[in-house]
């Protein structure tokens, strides 16, 4: 597959931005992302939505692609990378970044992502069953600017699944849906409150392989 892959990026060159945490596959045909993410001024311009979502089919072999119109955190600054929202657990079971505190920045357009993720369907029609984690309280680096902590930047290994945490009351009930949603594996808890300062989290920092200081 690694193979093929490549051939197919070599013989279809693009200049795409777009890095790992933008999409997210379930491995049968269906890439899920953020419309922002690859909309921003920053980014692709000046493609048209239409022409990069042609493009990502065809270059990755893929059959549809399914985009969230809300949901990015506050402190996120990828844009709205879905590997901080949303993630599969199977083809058919989704998991996402929930909100259920009305006092919080992140109520409505977290909530307007949950009510979206309803109506998606998968390649077969058929809806996805949807496991909402809970938020993590606020954190903040020292100049006071609230950080993108998500139990959503899992990271999935042989046997196991590694979960952000925070020190947070949240933790052991994220731990608890992760399980839930993958009952074969290992759910372990790895604390990433330094990982945030850096702007992600687990999954994050699996993303990308930093060149070899000379």
């Amino acid at each position: 597959q690694e193979k093929v892959f490549n051939q197919a990026v070599t013989q279809n060159p693009q200049s795409l931005i777009l890095e790992g945490g933008s999409i997210e596959s379930d491995g049968q045909g269906t890439l899920l992302t953020t419309r922002h993410c690859l909309t921003a001024p920053n980014r692709n311009q000046p493609m048209s939505y239409e022409q990069i979502s042609d493009t990502l089919l065809s270059v990755l072999g893929a059959k549809q692609l399914l985009s969230l119109e809300h949901g990015q955190l506050m402190g996120d600054d990828t844009d709205g990378h879905i590997d901080t929202l949303v993630r599969f657990c199977d083809p058919d079971t989704l998991v996402y970044q929930g909100c259920d505190r009305e006092e919080d920045e992140h109520f409505l357009p977290l909530n307007s992502m949950a009510e979206a993720l309803t109506e998606l369907r998968n390649l077969q029609g058929k809806l996805y069953r949807c496991h909402a984690l809970p938020l993590p309280e606020p954190k903040f680096n020292a100049e006071g600017e609230r950080l993108p902590a998500s139990y959503a930047n899992f990271l999935i290994i042989n046997h196991a699944v590694l979960v952000p945490t925070y020190k947070d009351p949240h933790d052991e009930a994220a731990l608890a849906v992760i399980q839930r949603c993958f009952p074969d594996r290992e759910v372990i808890g790895i604390d990433c409150l330094a990982l945030i300062e850096q702007g992600g989290s687990l999954h994050c920092c699996t993303m990308q392989i930093p060149a070899p200081q000379r």
